[in-house]
């Protein structure tokens, strides 16, 4: 897709590198020798294997390398990492959640988005292309409680499958919002249905994606967290039924828990969709 809004690979890329070193996450990791020691060992005899198994030659070692290479100078590795490993890390992360599991961020999360209380109409271009869409639902506990002023962030890509910050363009919050639901966790937040889209393939991952014959396509999705003091953070992605990659994400993220319920609108054009969020208190 060519249009003023596309973004190259590398610029995506290095947005998302730099989104991520300013994002706090690495400040309070604490390691031990022994873990590192062990998913480093277990991560470097698993390539061995590969390579012994598979009678890898210097060809491919020296592609591999200069793949290497490459994914850095793109500034993918937030790309690489998310699309490929980040959904079984959620997986654990979630396993033992009574509520919902939620899936994973992805590389396009940014912190702070405007916040509005609902009902709300997400930030968007007066001209914003798309199918108007209802967004709304209640935010409860475990125990069914519901959790007043709980905070819902929401983004997602627009029709043509771009994030703003991410691509040229489009303003800065131009889908993207905090909202916060009223004294009985409920919110309603008005949007546009977003586009499925492929992730950049003309940097590193789209090389590795073609040499592989894989396709590069997401199903379109709308990108949530939801928090309430006193109860675990929750990340989602949900999706629309009939997508055609539904069943053959590149990130491998659906879930079946994930797909909305869409129906026509009951007021005005456009659709909506109710979908609610149980939230697990914190352990103490």
């Amino acid at each position: 897709m060519t249009t003023e809004t596309t973004a190259s690979a590398a610029a995506s890329g290095n947005a998302a590198t730099d989104r991520f070193r300013a994002s706090g996450k690495l400040g309070s990791i604490e390691v031990d020798v022994e873990r590192v020691n062990l998913l480093a060992s277990k991560l470097i005899k698993a390539a061995n294997d590969i390579v012994l198994e598979e009678r890898v030659s210097y060809d491919e070692f020296n592609a591999l390398k200069a793949w290497l290479i490459k994914v850095g100078a793109d500034g993918e590795w937030p790309l690489f990492l998310d699309v490929w490993l980040e959904h079984s890390v959620e997986d654990v992360a979630t396993d033992h959640r009574e509520g919902n599991k939620g899936s994973i961020e992805g590389p396009y999360y940014i912190p702070e988005a405007p916040e509005q209380k609902s009902p709300a109409k997400i930030e968007m271009r007066d001209d914003e292309k798309g199918t108007p869409l209802l967004f709304q639902g209640q935010v409860r506990s475990t125990d069914g409680s519901p959790l007043s002023n709980a905070k819902v962030e929401l983004w997602h890509a627009d029709e043509e499958g771009f994030y703003s910050q991410f691509a040229p363009n489009i303003p800065e919050w131009n889908l993207r919002g905090t909202f916060i639901a009223d004294e009985e966790g409920n919110f309603r937040i008005d949007t546009m249905q977003p586009a499925p889209y492929q992730i950049p393939t003309d940097g590193a991952c789209g090389q590795l994606i073609a040499a592989a014959g894989w396709h590069a396509w997401r199903p379109a999705h709308l990108h949530l967290k939801v928090s309430a003091p006193g109860f675990e953070l929750l990340t989602a992605q949900l999706y629309f039924p009939g997508d055609e990659h539904n069943d053959d994400d590149i990130a491998t993220a659906v879930k079946p828990e994930l797909l909305l319920d869409i129906q026509p609108a009951t007021e005005g054009n456009g659709v909506q969709t109710t979908y609610d969020f149980v939230l697990d208190p914190t352990a103490k």
